[in-house]
């Protein structure tokens, strides 16, 4: 027999060269724990091609201990043997070692293997090529986090700085102190007023700014739907403060742009001071500071006292001459733009010490630009008071783009408040006789009406108030009655204008003196 190596296949020995007859030599390997056939440790065979192998891998005992586990056994030539030796047998564990061998019968029982480290837990981290795009990814998040949660911080403080100036243009930045080098913050609050321009915007902006800190609060004096009003003194002078609640900022910004508009100063209409907001890091308070009438609204004045007939005139008369002006529209180079109040009622007017009165409230304002022919309509929910509402806003017929159709539905709500009024005019020589006051409609609808019940008794029945019989003995009341039933006409285009109104008005005893009772 003669033994030869080929170069391509190892352990062949041909037996009969010349016969070509050949058998295949097989190598013994040492096998434990990874024998054929399930067998005890001991040995196996592999083929040409194959490998006998040592592994080395961590292992867990019953106490979870960790301990090395070693094996040994044959790879065959047909089990991708290259790829196992390289340390490919258990792809999926990673903390195993392996060593091959096959130059001699039982070699891989002699191979040294140390005992493999454990890697770390596959955990995305830093400092790794396949680790990369998650590093960039988190660099963007972070970047992009950081640049909007400065672009809010950015907003915040120029909030704050709007806040801390005057905002929506109440302060303009055009007012530093050395543009007004005449003004002396010391003087009274009346030459202070008379000191402005005369435009009807109340104290200089540069006393406005710092209203707020010189303000002293004495007692509260009223409460509605839109704030608190208070009893208030600044420099030694008594001034109502308008108090308006957080949610009604838009209301508070369109009352002092109401006020602050050129040539709106006017005898009926309440007297503006100055507009400023108070606040700290945690609460804002936006305050309207206005002239102070200790006789209240004409609500409430009513309802404690009557009228003579002169008394009434002049209240009737003061009304009216206060809400022509805002419906007027002066041309000029700092003209003044018409102006509709919208929400017309005996709170919103006030009774001053001479017995006139004048118009408040201007929160639901509309002003009409005639050069641009724009309608600017104040950016809140209110809609006015529903007791006091023209037939169209109530059918929702009316023409929104029409100026004109605003000014008539205040004529409405004028011819309202004369009934009020009337109400409590004494008639007779001998016994005077005044109604007990009552808003309009308080025999028809209920005392808090919704829009169904004033529709239904205003635009469906086409109810009025009633006129009393006794109007007719009194001149005065003879004439406010059929004033007023003019004024509530259902249909708009018949209603009477202001001006119309102030001038029968005044034809009516021109010297009266107030009598009240």
């Amino acid at each position: 027999m003669v033994e030869l190596w080929d170069a391509g296949v190892p352990n062949v020995h041909f037996l009969n060269h010349s016969s070509a007859e050949f058998r295949v030599q097989v190598r013994k390997c040492y096998c434990e724990g990874h024998c054929p056939n399930r067998q005890s440790n001991g040995t196996c065979e592999i083929k040409p091609g194959g490998m006998c192998f040592t592994d080395v891998e961590a292992a867990i005992n019953d106490d979870g201990v960790e301990y090395p586990l070693r094996r040994y056994g044959c790879l065959p030539p047909d089990d991708g043997t290259f790829m196992q030796c390289k340390g490919h047998l258990v792809p999926h564990r990673q903390s195993k070692s392996i060593q091959c061998c096959d130059d001699a019968d039982f070699c891989n029982r002699d191979l040294k293997i140390s005992y493999p480290e454990r890697p770390e837990p596959d955990v995305p981290g830093f400092g790794t090529q396949d680790n990369l795009p998650f590093i960039v990814l988190l660099t963007s998040v972070t970047f992009c986090l950081t640049v909007f949660l400065l672009g809010i911080a950015f907003v915040y403080m120029k909030y704050r700085k709007k806040e801390a100036h005057g905002k929506f243009g109440l302060y303009s930045k055009g007012y530093p102190s050395e543009k007004c080098p005449n003004v002396d913050i010391h003087r009274p609050l009346t030459s202070l007023i008379e000191q402005s321009s005369g435009s009807g915007s109340g104290l200089p902006i540069l006393v406005q700014r710092t209203i707020s800190k010189q303000i002293h609060m004495v007692q509260s004096v009223g409460k509605g739907r839109y704030g608190e009003v208070w009893l208030a003194r600044f420099r030694g002078e008594r001034v109502a403060v308008k108090v308006f609640f957080t949610t009604e900022e838009a209301s508070w910004f369109r009352e002092t742009e109401i006020y602050q508009t050129v040539l709106m100063r006017h005898e009926n209409i309440l007297g503006f001071i100055a507009a400023d907001i108070k606040g700290t890091g945690s609460w804002t308070q936006m305050l309207l500071i206005t002239e102070y009438h200790e006789k209240g609204s004409l609500f409430d004045y009513l309802q404690d006292h009557c009228l003579e007939s002169n008394g009434l005139l002049v209240m009737a008369r003061s009304i009216v001459s206060g809400l022509a002006h805002l419906h007027t529209e002066i041309i000029g180079t700092k003209g003044k733009p018409a102006i509709a109040h919208r929400d017309i009622k005996s709170k919103n007017i006030l009774v001053k010490r001479n017995g006139e009165c004048c118009i408040a409230d201007f929160g639901l304002a509309v002003k009409y630009l005639s050069d641009v022919n724009e309608i600017e309509v104040p950016p809140n929910i209110r809609s006015g008071t529903r007791r006091y509402m023209a037939p169209e806003l109530l059918s929702k017929s009316i023409d929104v783009n029409n100026f004109e159709a605003y000014r008539k539905a205040d004529v409405y709500a004028l011819g309202l408040v004369m009934w009020e009024m009337s109400r409590r005019c004494v008639t007779g020589d001998k016994l005077k006789i005044a109604d007990d006051y009552a808003v309009p409609y308080y025999d028809c609808v209920p005392s808090d009406p919704s829009c169904d019940d004033m529709s239904l008794a205003v635009c469906v029945k086409k109810l009025r108030p009633q006129v009393p019989l006794r109007w007719e003995t009194d001149p005065v009341l003879r004439t406010m009655s059929k004033v007023m039933q003019e004024c509530w006409h259902h249909s708009p285009d018949a209603r009477l204008t202001t001006l119309r109104v102030k001038k029968t008005l005044a034809r009516l005893e021109p010297d009266v003196t107030v009598n009240i009772v």
